[in-house]
This record gives C-alpha cells, structure tokens and sequence, in this order.
C-alpha cells in the first residue's frame, strides 16, 4: 500500500540506511527528534512510527533486542505495559481519539515489519478515519505532519 507525503518525508528515509535493528540503533544515535523518539524510559522508550497507519501512531519498544514477550524481563514488561498507558492517556488529551488499535505483531506471520525486536503499536483512532484511498487507491492519507505530531505529543513527556 503506498502512502501520500510530501518531500520532506526524503530525508528521514535516506537518513537510515543500514543492516541493522532501527529499534536498537535509532536509540543509540541520541538524536530524538530526528528519530522521533518521543521517550526514554529506564528499559524501553516510545517512539513515533514513521509509516503511521494514523496520525499519532506510536510504538513502545524495550532498547535490549528481544524477539518475544517471553524474552523479556518482569520489569521491561512492565514498563513497555506502563508506557503504552501513558501513550493512550497522552494521546486522548493531544489528539482526542475516538479509540486505538493496542498491540503487539510477533513474527513475521503475524505482520512484524521488524520480526526480531518486539514492540507494541498504540494507534489513534477515529470514526470516520477509514475511507475509498487505501481500498480503491492503495493510499492512506496522514493527516498531519509527523514533526508537528512530534512537537504537539513532546509536550506531554519529560
């Protein structure tokens, strides 16, 4: 399914270009915004999915590369849990959501874009967000830049 963006959507792309896990070296780049990590907590951090399947689509990953939910700590399963909550609650008072879409995709099967490191999606939802572009055109139109996304949601997290 392709997607509707404008050019400046370029330089984000080409400023990842490697073999490894983007969920482990995006982290370690330091560079938050660039690489729309909203969030670091002290085991998993939130960021901001730059292919959103709506405005304001976040993943909440842990930064130690794990495959499972049965891989992780007590401790980073807790705080991946904790940090989707905080999303949902950051969400509906930024963007007033209607509802989400909450979970993990394990395995490629199971449609992980990124298989070897789990994370949860937290996708804002609205009545009415679905329309003829994805059936039809194989589009999906974004309704809001991804740095204005990032700023308005910034404003919520230390």
């Amino acid at each position: 399914m392709e997607q509707l963006w404008a050019p400046w959507r370029g330089k984000f792309i080409e400023s990842f270009k490697g073999d490894g896990c983007i969920f482990c070296d995006l982290p370690a780049r330091g560079e938050d915004r660039e690489t729309l990590i909203l969030h670091r907590g002290r085991e998993a951090f939130i960021i901001m999915n730059a292919y959103p399947y709506a405005a304001g689509h976040l993943m909440v990953a842990p930064f130690r590369h794990a495959a499972r939910l049965s891989d992780l700590t007590d401790s980073e399963r807790r705080e991946i849990i904790d940090l989707a909550a905080r999303c949902e609650s950051i969400l509906t008072t930024a963007m007033r959501p209607e509802g989400f879409n909450v979970g993990f995709n394990l395995g490629k099967a199971a449609g992980a874009g990124v298989d070897q490191h789990l994370h949860c999606h937290i996708v804002p939802r609205w009545f009415g967000d679905t329309n003829f572009m994805p059936v039809i055109g194989g589009t999906r139109v974004i309704n809001e830049d991804l740095y204005a996304t990032y700023d308005k949601l910034k404003e919520y997290l230390p």
